[in-house]
C-alpha cells in the first residue's frame, strides 16, 4: 500500500500537481519544490502572502549541500541529536523554485522521519513543499479529519495513509541558523 501511495503521489508531482500527505508532524500540501507553477497553486489554495515562505522537506540530511549555499556544520548535529521534528530556517537557498526562497535569502528545510514522505524524497530526487493543510489563518489540522474539505477538494491527490489516525501531532520546532553558528528559535 505504501509503495502504492508513493507512485500515485509521484506521479501526481511529476505533472505538476499538488498532493495532500502526512508527515511526521501535522498534514502537509505539497508539490515539487524546483516547479514554480505547483508553488504558486499551494499559495493560491491556502490563500496565502508569497511573502510568506513554505519549508521543504529532504529524506536525508546528506542533501543539505545541494539546497543551501553555506550549511554550518552544527546543522547536521542540530538535526541528529533533534527530539522532536526540526525545521532549520538557512541563509543562501537555491535549486529550489524562487517563489519558496525567503526575501533574506533564507528557506526552511526539515529532513524528514516520516518513511511515505522519504520515500516519495527518494523516488522524485527533489525536495518536497511542505505547508500544513489549512487555509492560511485558520487553524493547522492535528489530523485528516480537521481539514477543510475546501483544501481537500484543492488538491490533484489525497495520499490515503493514516487518514484515520488520530494521534496529535504538533508542527515542527523552527530555529533559524546562521552560516556562523548563531541561531534562534522561531517557534518552539
Amino acid at each position: 500500500m505504501l509503495r502504492d501511495e508513493v507512485a500515485k503521489a509521484f506521479k501526481i508531482l511529476q505533472e505538476g500537481g499538488i498532493i495532500l500527505y502526512p508527515t511526521d508532524t501535522i498534514w502537509g500540501i505539497g508539490c515539487d519544490a524546483t516547479n514554480t507553477e505547483a508553488v504558486q497553486k499551494i499559495y493560491r489554495l491556502k490563500q496565502r502572502d508569497e511573502a510568506k515562505s513554505m519549508i521543504i522537506l529532504l529524506d536525508t540530511e546528506n542533501k543539505l549541500e545541494s539546497y543551501v549555499r553555506d550549511v554550518n556544520p552544527l546543522a547536521y548535529d542540530l538535526i541528529e541529536y533533534a527530539e522532536n521534528p526540526l525545521t532549520l530556517v538557512m541563509p543562501g537557498a537555491k535549486n529550489v523554485s524562487p517563489a519558496l526562497i525567503a526575501a533574506d535569502g533564507s528557506i526552511g528545510i526539515r529532513v524528514t522521519g516520516n518513511e511515505f514522505c522519504k520515500q516519495l524524497i527518494q523516488r522524485l530526487r527533489k525536495p518536497l513543499v511542505s505547508t500544513s493543510a489549512n487555509i492560511s489563518g485558520k487553524p493547522s489540522p492535528q489530523y485528516f479529519s480537521q481539514i477543510d474539505q475546501e483544501v481537500i477538494d484543492g488538491v490533484d491527490y489525497v495520499v490515503d495513509i493514516d487518514q484515520d489516525s488520530k494521534e496529535i501531532k504538533n508542527p515542527s520546532t523552527i530555529m533559524k541558523l546562521s552560516p556562523d553558528g548563531q541561531f534562534e528559535f522561531l517557534r518552539r
